[in-house]
């Protein structure tokens, strides 16, 4: 197995391994080769916009996820004998578990309870992004072989309570089964393009809707036009740095509503804007010209896939959180040939707006052999559960 190179306080052995490839573990997200980075992402299975350079950078520039707000990065990278980036996988040294969407705070708990310590953790994640997609970048299969224990080397050599890998995908599911990872499983809510006979309009996919489908989303979309609101539609580069700002105003009111602060600092969007003009979709109801709500969605143009991020108002109006998130997206996705838009975490009540259950996965290695024990027991008897509660949403299709 290749040794570590250090470049940041997390000491390690530099020493390159007989094959010739050496693992770095980064401080700064700065010192990664952005060009090469990206060109790994894009050879990978499940590649999203949120693994790119440009995106995690950003979140660490904007100062959303640092050290300071419990994000410390420790990048891995690995590189062959000719210096060239054949592997990579974002980690951070967690102080808390927020802003990770697969919940372990009952873990942490029981660990406070037995008087040991649970933080800092090894989380490998794109932060405050539950969309899953291939986590350890890898030239090949042996590469990502060797991430996954080169991971769990880290966490052991720094003698931290577990390490953890979220919304992966199967490539990266098997290579941490084969290593000693313990999976998780999850649900989400996605729509998708039919292949075989692929919805021509946001009325052609209406009427695949069961009736009492069909007619609860009218009566929403008809409560939102009888209060006066309509929508207008800004992508890429046509919104203007005011509509970021009142889309970044909503976006606060949302997390104050629920009496939390938000995770993203209004500097992050300014630079994913400048530097990922072609990967965002504004939604923005007004009533008359005064907007009062703004719905975002990420976009992978190459794969035409969508994904829901953020939305918020000024103003309640009955209805429009779902007109705003579901319908005008979902509308929006079929007239420009997108095959699939992912609803974020959670909420079966996507499901009466035709997104359909789909299982995502995480992976999990606890130190102490007890706690793995309980662990491992406990993820196998939800495993169990998840399966029959998937079952029975699916035996709740919307669809006629």
């Amino acid at each position: 197995m290749a040794s570590f190179r250090d470049r940041n306080p997390v000491k390690t052995p530099a020493a390159p391994s007989a094959d010739g490839l050496v693992i770095r573990v980064l401080e700064r997200p700065q010192q990664l080769d952005a060009a090469a980075w990206d060109a790994l992402l894009q050879a990978q299975p499940s590649p999203t916009p949120f693994m790119s350079s440009a995106y995690l950078l950003a979140l660490h520039r904007s100062g959303s996820a640092v050290r300071g707000t419990g994000w410390a990065p420790c990048f891995m990278t690995v590189e062959n004998a000719a210096g060239e980036l054949v592997g990579g996988t974002p980690l951070y040294l967690k102080t808390h578990s927020y802003g990770e969407y697969v919940f372990d705070w009952a873990w942490a708990d029981a660990y406070r309870r037995h008087g040991l310590a649970y933080y800092p953790k090894l989380l490998g994640a794109v932060p405050f992004t539950p969309v899953p997609g291939t986590r350890l970048l890898a030239r090949d299969d042996s590469i990502r072989a060797l991430l996954a224990q080169a991971v769990l080397a880290l966490a052991k050599q720094q003698k931290l309570s577990s390490a953890h890998l979220l919304f992966m995908d199967e490539a990266d599911a098997a290579a941490l089964a084969q290593a000693g990872w313990m999976l998780r499983e999850g649900v989400q809510f996605h729509w998708t393009q039919p292949a075989d006979a692929p919805w021509a309009s946001f009325d052609d996919f209406l009427r695949s809707l069961q009736r009492e489908k069909r007619k609860k989303i009218a009566q929403e979309q008809r409560r939102v036009a009888e209060a006066g609101v309509h929508f207008t539609v800004h992508e890429g580069t046509a919104i203007t740095e005011d509509l970021w700002d009142f889309f970044y105003r909503c976006y606060t009111l949302t997390y104050q509503a629920h009496g939390s602060i938000p995770y993203l600092e209004r500097e992050f969007f300014g630079e994913v804007a400048q530097t990922l003009p072609r990967h965002w979709l504004l939604f923005v109801a007004r009533r008359g010209d005064e907007p009062i709500a703004a719905s975002l969605l990420a976009l992978d143009p190459e794969r035409k896939r969508a994904f829901g991020r953020y939305w918020g108002s000024v103003e309640p109006v009955a209805c429009l959180h779902f007109d705003a998130c579901y319908y005008q997206p979902l509308r929006w996705c079929i007239e420009n040939g997108y095959v699939a838009f992912e609803g974020g975490a959670q909420g079966e009540h996507k499901m009466a707006r035709g997104l359909l259950p789909v299982r995502t996965q995480s992976a999990h290695w606890l130190a102490d052999a007890r706690f793995a024990d309980a662990v491992a027991d406990f993820l196998e008897r939800e495993g169990a559960g998840m399966q029959d509660y998937v079952d029975e949403l699916r035996e709740r299709n919307p669809f006629k």
